[in-house]
């Protein structure tokens, strides 16, 4: 057995999935779930955030990859010094309004 400490970040990040997977949650909090891991990691990392998804289970995914946020998520929040700047199902997310939101400019254009 190897000490947490010694993997790799991207081992560091399925041990940590794993561990919580394993509790068989309601709620799963998945806070930049891929930061910094490779490839491999990010495909077994979503692949697991969608087998999730599919059983029903309710996730909560914070990632500043927008990328990541749509392609795991049923419907996106925006927020910007603790305010709901945008939000949307997936698929009626507009990109122009959403990154609006996300340079806090506001979803409709105007300063936050």
């Amino acid at each position: 057995a190897r000490r947490v400490g010694t993997l790799s970040g991207g081992n560091q990040q399925r041990l940590l999935v794993g561990r919580e997977l394993g509790r068989d949650p309601d709620l799963l909090v998945a806070v930049h779930p891929t930061r910094g891991v490779d490839i491999a990691a990010t495909r077994f990392l979503h692949a697991r955030l969608l087998a999730v998804r599919a059983e029903g289970k309710a996730i909560l995914l914070v990632s500043a990859d927008l990328t990541e946020l749509l392609a795991l998520s049923d419907r996106v929040a925006i927020l910007y010094r603790g305010r709901i700047e945008y939000q949307a199902e997936r698929a009626q997310v507009e990109l122009a309004r959403l990154h609006r939101a996300l340079l806090g400019l506001g979803a409709e254009g105007g300063a936050a």
